[in-house]
């Protein structure tokens, strides 16, 4: 129970509308759950445990595995009742240090936390359905935050952590995923110095395969920088303005946000540096602000790049937090923060601790995200910061899902015989037929009457590129369905050869591109395209592609024999002489950084590709000669 004492004091504070301070409030929280004394003094080596926690060593026999249990109170919402991400950040650190240090067997201090893509909201726009008592749709007091956070792989001194977030409605007994996330630890001896570890053994499949994966994360932190660089000098440096609607651009110095905070002994860890958790806590409250600033809502925070720890704070030290919003998206926008720390004399050089990124959004009453504003930005830093931002958000997408999508070991291409040919040529319409219905595409991109939307899934990302043309669709499925014409509009097409005719809707085709692979040598593909015509009014024409094998056609040593899991032309009528032209790729490894590239903003060879193509429709729509049958 509460002390008599406590209660009186939060009790007058609260009549006399005296702002209660975080720690003293948060002290009363611990005190509700049973606490009848104040917080005892840590020992040394002894992490500090969050109020309402349970962390406990996995039931599944893994010695690096931490299972904590959060359960949501009043102090750890938002003004909107739901849970803060700033909270949620502070249990996400606490957990990863428990397993980075149940591995070390010594002190850990983070080094970095990436690759944060938050699945499940935490806090959303108040929605009142028929029916439902009240409209919060994130994680609210009384729920139950499930954090499982356990080493992937140690290296030299450093080791990954993977972490997974869920949250239980204790009530309906509802489980739903929050987010993951990825930390990077190192070990510290008595004096600082770095500990070597011992080297992890994986035991499950799962475990196997993040083991693996973590080499890869690794090596893509580890060249982050010279990726970002080396994308922006092989990018314009004018950057094209996409067409949006709305209101002029806001000025990118109208988002800007600072703020300081003194270091206090309850922001400390268990080794007297500042808790990494609250920093990124900080952090995050700073970036909400100048998010708010663009768009004049409340926005939602979507992803986290990167928090890379610099250097340590100590207690007594003042941290500046800076954030302003680099870049606004079609959709979405990326937000900058960083903090800086100083001692009491201001004329000491600030010492720069921390760095991160953050990805928003602002969603409407439906869930949908809203279109934002664009950002002007400053000369000089400002345009820097507003290139880096496209850059950064092409490099996300590669982190997403080049990493999590490891089909090296799997070839995309299937075997093609006679006995198998219906069955592949129904996979591969249904496959494209799929993706077409699928809910979730966003409006990446839109230069004059040029479309470009996106779809992300777990392990993999799609896109969409469509445009009306002038054309009936009848004699548009018929021109775009014959490979052997693609390279009159499409310049990464040099030549398509007909290999088999397999049937009137089936055709495969051994395509050679413009495009070099990392080998240096031109692609090859062998495809099978299968098309069908409408079943009934509204269906779109239909032409799918995806790789297969041929024994007449094995891979060259001339060539680099690309596949494509699942692309191709969908063609909607829209009137006797007008249809809307749409072209799906689901995109593979080798095509993933063309794309995103293209999504990112850094380049427009997808617009000016698609343009090339209505002109060839139009050039030959009078066309009566067509090289296959007229259907």
């Amino acid at each position: 129970m509460l002390s008599f004492f406590w209660l009186r004091c939060l009790l007058k504070m609260v009549k006399e509308n005296i702002v209660v301070p975080e720690e003293i409030l948060s002290f009363c929280c611990n005190g509700l759950q049973g606490s009848t004394s104040p917080p005892r003094a840590r020992e040394p080596g002894e992490r500090e445990e969050a109020p309402g926690a349970m962390a406990s060593p996995s039931p599944t026999g893994n010695p690096t595995e931490v299972q904590m249990s959060q359960l949501v109170l009043p102090c750890h919402t938002n003004h909107r009742g739901e849970l803060s991400t700033g909270q949620l950040l502070k249990w996400i650190d606490t957990a990863a240090c428990l397993s980075a240090e149940r591995h070390a067997g010594c002190p850990c201090v983070t080094a970095s936390m990436d690759d944060i893509y938050f699945e499940h909201t935490i806090s959303q726009p108040y929605i009142n359905p028929p029916g439902q008592r009240d409209g919060r749709n994130g994680v609210c007091v009384g729920q139950v935050v499930n954090i499982k956070a356990k080493v992937n792989r140690a290296f030299n001194s450093s080791m990954e952590v993977g972490i997974q977030v869920s949250y239980e409605d204790l009530c309906s007994g509802k489980h739903c995923s929050i987010c993951k996330a990825y930390a990077t630890f190192v070990a510290q001896g008595p004096s600082g110095s770095k500990v070597k570890l011992k080297p992890l053994t994986p035991q499950t499949e799962e475990e196997k395969i993040e083991h693996s994966i973590a080499a890869e994360r690794r090596r893509m932190r580890l060249v982050h920088k010279e990726t970002l660089k080396d994308l922006l000098n092989r990018s314009p440096r004018e950057t094209e303005l996409e067409t949006r609607d709305g209101s002029a651009a806001v000025p990118a110095e109208k988002t800007r946000v600072e703020s300081v905070e003194l270091v206090l002994p309850p922001h400390a860890n268990h080794q007297g540096n500042t808790f990494g958790g609250q920093i990124m806590a900080w952090m995050e409250n700073v970036a909400t602000i100048a998010a708010s600033r663009l768009c004049h809502a409340h926005p939602t925070l979507r992803a986290i790049e990167m928090f890379h720890f610099r250097g340590p704070s100590q207690v007594g030290d003042r941290l500046v937090l800076k954030a302003i919003v680099n870049n606004a998206f079609k959709n979405s926008m990326e937000v900058g923060v960083c903090a800086e720390a100083y001692g009491q004399e201001m004329s000491v050089s600030r010492r720069h601790i921390n760095s991160a990124f953050m990805t928003f959004v602002v969603l409407d009453q439906e869930g949908r995200p809203r279109t934002l504003p664009m950002v002007a930005p400053e000369p000089g830093d400002g345009v820097r910061r507003y290139r880096e931002a496209s850059a950064r958000k092409k490099i996300r997408l590669d982190r997403k899902y080049v990493v999590s999508c490891k089909q090296t070991e799997v070839p995309l291409s299937v075997p093609w015989d006679q006995s198998n040919k219906v069955y592949l040529s129904y996979n591969n319409v249904s496959a494209l037929k799929t993706l077409v219905a699928k809910a979730n595409w966003a409006l990446a991109r839109e230069k004059e009457k040029v479309r470009m939307y996106t779809l992300e899934e777990d392990k993999f990302l799609s896109f969409r590129i469509e445009m009306s043309v002038r054309i009936a669709a009848g004699r548009a499925f018929s021109l775009l369905s014959d490979l052997r014409r693609r390279h009159e509009w499409d310049s990464h097409y040099a030549s398509a050869e007909l290999v088999q005719q397999v049937d009137n809707d089936d055709m495969i085709y051994h395509v050679v591109s413009q495009t070099l692979s990392h080998e240096n040598k031109p692609q090859d593909f062998v495809i099978l395209a299968s098309r069908r015509k409408p079943c009934s009014k509204g269906d779109p024409y239909v032409v799918a592609f995806r790789s297969v094998t041929l024994p007449t056609h094995p891979a060259s040593a001339s060539f680099t024999r690309g596949e494509t899991l699942c692309s191709g032309f969908c063609i909607w009528p829209e009137s006797e002489e007008t249809s809307k032209v749409a072209y799906y790729n689901q995109a593979t490894p080798g095509y993933l950084n063309y794309v995103t590239t293209n999504v990112a903003g850094l380049s427009s060879n997808f617009c000016a590709t698609f343009e090339a193509c209505e002109k060839f429709l139009l050039k030959n729509k009078e066309d009566l000669i067509v090289r296959l049958q007229d259907l």
